[in-house]
């Protein structure tokens, strides 16, 4: 295959484009800027930059068209919210290319975490009880409401802006810097005690060809995972399955969830409509077969199965010392860290430069670091430039089906 990788700067970006060349495909890199460390692996046939789907649509898609016509691409493998900006678009890709996410409408059902929650009842998955707030008024009912609750935005991602009071996040924000709208809302449900359980499939015409559940043992800023160990999969294979029949039975494309264990039972709680950092735990030859579908029977990752991005550990771990290093300094030296074996230094070397970035973008926004980091690849549900009517149409509808 000749394949292009959207958002590179992102560490299962770079962990796909070394699974899929290391097995022979010829691999192109894409990102908004040139220090992405996905674009620099010694993995690839090539690498661009591209303007942002976000700010310059028009722009972004003649930048991945002209990537497609250069390398001869057959297939796009979009690494986070710029899926959206191409689904919207995909007409005015060349009919020679594949995109590998799902039509634009369904991506949107999924994000929307409002639309997606109705979506999840409809497949008879567990869900917490869910007031959607659409006002400050609403909001401050809808907290009062429970004794310990959890609030978050309908588009947010990497446990940035969560609103609770309990937990770690506790008090980290004030419901005075929440600002629902009915375009913007916020999602209000009670606190649900248990470890965050997460998932990452690939699907093939509405069959899960592969299937990674995992937790994340350590955390950056109690957010973003950067340690992953695998868990059963057994009950977020079923779900996973029964959310793609009530979604859309031809969906080809990568999703991610996330559910908390509560005592053994799982509570579905938001999807990524993308991969996340489950792909790392798959083998290169699953994941190549997964995304095309050849494998008769789903490959799901066994338990035990551990990685982890062992600078960020160390990192987290002299952030808070006390609470961190001894676990940190045991998992340094029996985990194994994502970029072991690849022999891929360079790549490495750029990691510090996306964190730079990051951190550039935030000092101008006044965003976290995190945040700032994909302002310019992310979808908060607004009409995206030269999207057809019919999609239009259908983004409407979603908004008509949240909760």
């Amino acid at each position: 295959m000749r394949v292009l990788v959207t958002s590179s700067r992102n560490t299962f970006a770079l962990d796909i484009i070394r699974k899929l060349g290391s097995r022979g495909h010829t691999i192109v890199a894409a990102d908004t800027y040139g220090g992405a460390s996905g674009s620099h692996s010694k993995y690839l046939a090539g690498h661009a930059v591209t303007a942002s789907p976000r700010y310059d649509t028009d722009q972004f898609i003649a930048d991945v068209n002209k990537i497609v016509a250069e390398y001869d691409i057959e297939l796009i493998i979009p690494t986070f919210e710029e899926a959206f900006y191409l689904a919207a678009r995909a007409a005015d890709l060349p009919e020679s290319v594949t995109l590998f996410a799902g039509k634009f409408a369904k991506l949107a059902r999924l994000h929307d975490k409002a639309s997606f929650q109705r979506l999840v009842e409809e497949a008879a998955v567990p869900i917490p009880e869910t007031v959607v707030a659409t006002d400050h008024d609403s909001l401050t009912a809808a907290i009062a409401r429970y004794p310990r609750y959890f609030a978050r935005a309908a588009f947010s991602r990497g446990g940035v802006a969560l609103l609770t009071n309990t937990g770690p996040l506790a008090g980290k924000m004030t419901v005075e810097e929440c600002h629902p709208t009915e375009d913007q809302p916020w999602l209000v449900q009670p606190f649900v005690d248990g470890p965050m359980v997460c998932t990452y499939s690939t699907v093939v015409n509405g069959r899960v060809t592969s299937q990674c559940t995992y937790r994340a043992p350590e955390q950056w800023a109690h957010s973003t995972g950067i340690a992953f160990l695998a868990v059963d999969s057994t009950d977020t294979l079923d779900y996973t399955q029964r959310i793609i029949d009530a979604l859309d039975p031809t969906f080809t494309g990568q999703l991610s969830f996330d559910f908390v264990d509560n005592d053994g039972q799982l509570y579905a709680i938001e999807c990524n409509p993308r991969p996340t950092n489950g792909v790392i735990l798959l083998e290169a030859d699953q994941l190549e077969q997964a995304l095309t579908g050849e494998n008769a029977e789903t490959f799901v990752v066994e338990p035990g199965v551990e990685r982890q991005i062992s600078l960020a550990v160390l990192a987290d771990a002299f952030a808070e010392p006390l609470k961190h290093l001894p676990i940190s300094l045991h998992d340094l030296t029996h985990v194994k860290n994502v970029g072991a074996g690849w022999h891929d230094s360079i790549a490495m070397m750029w990691s510090p430069a996306t964190l730079v970035h990051g951190a550039k973008l935030s000092r101008g926004q006044h965003e976290a670091v995190l945040e700032a980091l994909g302002d310019d690849i992310v979808w908060n549900g607004e009409p995206i430039s030269g999207m057809t009517d019919e999609d239009a149409a259908l983004l409407e509808d979603v908004h008509e089906q949240r909760v």
